[in-house]
C-alpha cells in the first residue's frame, strides 16, 4: 500500500473532506465496528483505493471527523464570545446564547456525540484526541475571557468547570429529559453558576 498523502489542490482537499464527512456520518449512524472503508468510499462516491491514498484506516478518518465535529461546536462559541461585550453587564445574555447553541448542536449531532463518547472509552487514540480538543477549547475560551477583563483566580480551571456545567445541562435537556425537572429554572441556575464562576 502506498503512503498516505495530504492533498494540496483544492479539488483533492474537497475530496478528502468529503471522505471525512462520509466516514464520520456512517460511523455515528451505524457504529464504529459496523462501518468499513468500503462503505465509506461508496458513501463518498470514491474508490476504496482513493480512501487509502488519503487515510491509513477508518480510525484516522474518525479522528479527523472528531476534529471537524468539535470545530463545528467550538468555532460558533468563539464567535459568540468574540462578537459580544462579554466584559459588560450582558454577560448573562451571552452565557444564555452559548447554552442555546450547545443544545442546538447536541440535538443536531446526538448520534455523533453518543458514538464519540462510546469510542473515547474503547480506544486510547480517540480518547486522547477527544481530551486534547477539550483542553484546546478551555484554553481558547479562557484567552478570550481574559482579554475581556474576566480574570478570576484559576481561570482555566473555572472555564473547564463552566464547560462541564453547560455540557451537563445540555445532556439533561437533550438526552435525559427528567419530567420532574423544570429546565427553564435549571437554565437560570446554570447561567448564574457560570457567570459567578467567570466574573
Amino acid at each position: 500500500m502506498d503512503a498516505v498523502r495530504m492533498p494540496k489542490q483544492k479539488r483533492a482537499l474537497l475530496k478528502r473532506e468529503h471522505i471525512i464527512e462520509s466516514g464520520f456520518k456512517l460511523i455515528c449512524e451505524n457504529g464504529y465496528y459496523n462501518t468499513n472503508t468500503a462503505l465509506i468510499a461508496k458513501d463518498a462516491g470514491v474508490s476504496t483505493g482513493i480512501v487509502y491514498q488519503y487515510f491509513k484506516d477508518k480510525k484516522e478518518i474518525f479522528i479527523e471527523g472528531i476534529k471537524m465535529y468539535s470545530d463545528n461546536i467550538l468555532f460558533p462559541i468563539l464567535d459568540i464570545l468574540s462578537n459580544n461585550e462579554v466584559h459588560s453587564e450582558n454577560f448573562e445574555d451571552v452565557v444564555s446564547k452559548l447554552l442555546d447553541l450547545f443544545i442546538d448542536r447536541h440535538i443536531l449531532t446526538k448520534k455523533a456525540h453518543e458514538e464519540l463518547i462510546s469510542m473515547s472509552h474503547a480506544d486510547a487514540d480517540i480518547a486522547e484526541m477527544f481530551h486534547k480538543r477539550e483542553i484546546e477549547s478551555t484554553l481558547k475560551i479562557a484567552e478570550i475571557l481574559e482579554a475581556n477583563g474576566h480574570n478570576p483566580e484559576h481561570l482555566k480551571e473555572r472555564v473547564h468547570i463552566a464547560i462541564s456545567a453547560g455540557e451537563y445541562f445540555c445532556h439533561e435537556v437533550v438526552y435525559h429529559k427528567h419530567a420532574e425537572i423544570d429546565y427553564n429554572v435549571m437554565k437560570e441556575e446554570v447561567i448564574k453558576l457560570i457567570t459567578d464562576l467567570l466574573r
